[in-house]
C-alpha cells in the first residue's frame, strides 16, 4: 500500500445537511430549506403555498415521470408552519464550526470538503452586493482550517439554489442564472483568494435529469427544462474557469458528477447495451463539462426528444477552451441491470437504479456496498478525460448506536472504509491513475440527503440528533475516528 505524499486524506460535507444557521447572519432561503424529513420508505417532501388563495401543501422530492409540472398551478416553494425541516439545524456546523474543525484536525486532515450556502452569501440570488457577514463566516471557518493545515475544498452550488431564482425566474433553466452564479463565484474566489484553491461549482451535476428541483432549483421537470437547465450550468461553470485562469491561475475548478459503474445482471448482449445507455445517462456531463463537448450519442438523443437549447456560438467556444481543470465525483457503489422481466429484486440505493446484484452486499438502505467499484471508477473517468481525478464522496450509512459510555463501535464502516481504500490503491498503483485525494462522506454525522433522517449515519464523529430533531448535539468520536487518523498518519499503509 503506498499513496502519493501530496494525497489529499480528508471528509467531506454540505450545508444544506451540516451547517444549519437558518436565516442567521442575514441568510436567505434555498430550495433544501424547503425539504421535510422522510425515512428509507416515506418520501422527503417539497412544501409549498399559493400565494393567491393561501393554500399549503407537498409534492415528494423523488417525483420522477408523473408530470412536467413539479407544483401545482400559481404555488411556489415556501416553508410552512407546523413541518420539520432538517436543513434549519442540520448538525448545526454554523455554531461548532471550531470544535468539528478541531476534531479533523486532530484526524489529521489534509483536505475537508464544504459547501458554501448561495443564499448566505447573496440572499436572494440576484442581489447586487454580497452579505458582509455571510462572507465573514466563511473567513472565519477558512482560518480555522488553516491552523490545522486542512486544504478546504468548496462546493459552489451542492443543492442549495437560492429560492429568489426559482420563483422569480424558474430556477436555472434560465440563463440569466448564468450571470448570477458568475456574480456569487466570482465574488468568493476573489475574496478567499490565498485561503482557497480548490472549487467544485455543481455538486452532482447530473443529478438535474433526476432531482432538477435539487440540482438546479427547478419546478418545471420537462426534458426542455432540464437541459436548458444542465447547459446553462455547464457555461456558468466554464465562465468560473475562465475568470481563474485569467486572474488567478493557480486556483483549480472541478467538476462533480455522481458515478457508480453499471454491470450487466447476464450475458444477453441486450443487457450490454442497456449498460452502456445507463453510463451514457450519467458520463455526457463529463463529456461535456471535463472533456470539453457535446458528444454526439447526447445530440441525437435531444434531436429524437424535440429538444432546441437556448445557445449561442460563444457557449460552444467557452465549453471546449475552459473546461473543469479535474473532475471529482462520488461513488458509493454499483448498479446492476437487465433487460429481463422475469428478474427479480429491484435495487433501493440512492439514485441507483437496477435490480440486486448477488455478488454484493448491502446495507439497511439497499446499497450496494461493492469494494471494487471505485478501482473500476477511477480508471474509467481518469482514462477517458486524462485529467487529474479526486474522490470526493464515498462511504456507508448505517443506524450507529451510541453506547452508555458514549463510544461508537462502527466495526462495519472501518471494514467497508478498508476495502475501499484498498481499492483506490489498486487504482493508483496497478493502474496508473492520477488520483488527488479521498474526502469520505458525511466525516461528521449529518442529515441524510436522500431520506432526512438522522440515524443513517455516515461519520467518524457521532453527532447527538435524531430524526425529530431532538438531542444535545454533542460530539462524540466513533471506533472508525481513530482508524481513519492511523491511516493518514501511515499515508494508508496500515488499514488493520
Amino acid at each position: 500500500m503506498s499513496f502519493p505524499k501530496d494525497f489529499l486524506w480528508g471528509g467531506a460535507t454540505a450545508a444544506n445537511q451540516y451547517e444549519g444557521g437558518y436565516l442567521e447572519g442575514g441568510k436567505g432561503i434555498n430550495t433544501s430549506d424547503t425539504l421535510t424529513n422522510g425515512s428509507h420508505t416515506v418520501s422527503r417532501r417539497v412544501t409549498w403555498k399559493n400565494p393567491e388563495t393561501g393554500e399549503t401543501g407537498s409534492v415528494p422530492m423523488f417525483f420522477m415521470g408523473q408530470s412536467e409540472h413539479f407544483l401545482p398551478e400559481g404555488a411556489i416553494p415556501a416553508i410552512i408552519e407546523g413541518e420539520y425541516y432538517p436543513s434549519h439545524i442540520a448538525t448545526d456546523f454554523y455554531h461548532h464550526y471550531k470544535e468539528d474543525i478541531a476534531l479533523i484536525g486532530e484526524m489529521g486532515f489534509k483536505a475537508f470538503r464544504l459547501s458554501m450556502n448561495w443564499a448566505r452569501i447573496f440572499p436572494n440570488g440576484d442581489d447586487e452586493f454580497p452579505n458582509e457577514e455571510g462572507l465573514k463566516f466563511y473567513d472565519d471557518v477558512f482560518d480555522e482550517c488553516k491552523k490545522y493545515g486542512i486544504e478546504p475544498l468548496v462546493t459552489l452550488s451542492h443543492y442549495e439554489t437560492p429560492i429568489g431564482l426559482t420563483i422569480k425566474y424558474g430556477g436555472w433553466k434560465d440563463r440569466r442564472c448564468i450571470d448570477f452564479f458568475e456574480r456569487y463565484a466570482t465574488t468568493v474566489i476573489k475574496r478567499y483568494a490565498g485561503k482557497v484553491k480548490y472549487y467544485l461549482t455543481f455538486n452532482e451535476i447530473n443529478i438535474m435529469s433526476m432531482m432538477p428541483y435539487m440540482a438546479g432549483g427547478l419546478i418545471d421537470f420537462s426534458n426542455q427544462a432540464k437541459a436548458q437547465g444542465a447547459h446553462n450550468q455547464f457555461v456558468a461553470s466554464a465562465k468560473v474557469v475562465k475568470f481563474c485562469h485569467e486572474n488567478y491561475p493557480d486556483i483549480k475548478i472541478g467538476q462533480m458528477l455522481a458515478y457508480g459503474p453499471v454491470y450487466t445482471y447476464t450475458c444477453d448482449p441486450a443487457d450490454q447495451i442497456l449498460a452502456l445507455e445507463r453510463s451514457q445517462e450519467t458520463l455526457w456531463y463529463a463529456d461535456v463539462q471535463t472533456g470539453g463537448h457535446y458528444p454526439e450519442y447526447k445530440l441525437k438523443d435531444y434531436e429524437r426528444k424535440g429538444i432546441h437549447l437556448d445557445d449561442c456560438p460563444e457557449d460552444y467556444e467557452l465549453l471546449e477552451k475552459y473546461s473543469a481543470d479535474f473532475l471529482s465525483f462520488s461513488c458509493y457503489g454499483s448498479s446492476t441491470v437487465t433487460t429481463h422481466k422475469d428478474i427479480a429484486g429491484n435495487g433501493e440505493g440512492n439514485f441507483i437504479m437496477g435490480v440486486k446484484n448477488p455478488y454484493v452486499k448491502t446495507n439497511a438502505w439497499g446499497w450496494a456496498t461493492d469494494p471494487a467499484c471505485l478501482r473500476l471508477a477511477c480508471n474509467t473517468l481518469y482514462y477517458r478525460y486524462n485529467k487529474p481525478i479526486w474522490i470526493v464522496e464515498n462511504g456507508i450509512g448505517w443506524n450507529d448506536e451510541l453506547e452508555a459510555d458514549h463510544t461508537v463501535h462502527d466495526d462495519y464502516r472501518i471494514d467497508y472504509l478498508r476495502q475501499n481504500i484498498q481499492s483506490m490503491d489498486d487504482a493508483i498503483n496497478k493502474d496508473g491513475v492520477n488520483l488527488m485525494g479521498y474526502t469520505m462522506w458525511g466525516c461528521i454525522d449529518l442529515v441524510s440527503a436522500g431520506t432526512g433522517e438522522m440515524r443513517k449515519r455516515y461519520g467518524f464523529v457521532y453527532v447527538d440528533r435524531d430524526d425529530e430533531g431532538k438531542g444535545t448535539l454533542n460530539r462524540y468520536k466513533k471506533d472508525s475516528f481513530y482508524w481513519y487518523k492511523k491511516v493518514i498518519a501511515t499515508q494508508g499503509e496500515d488499514l488493520d
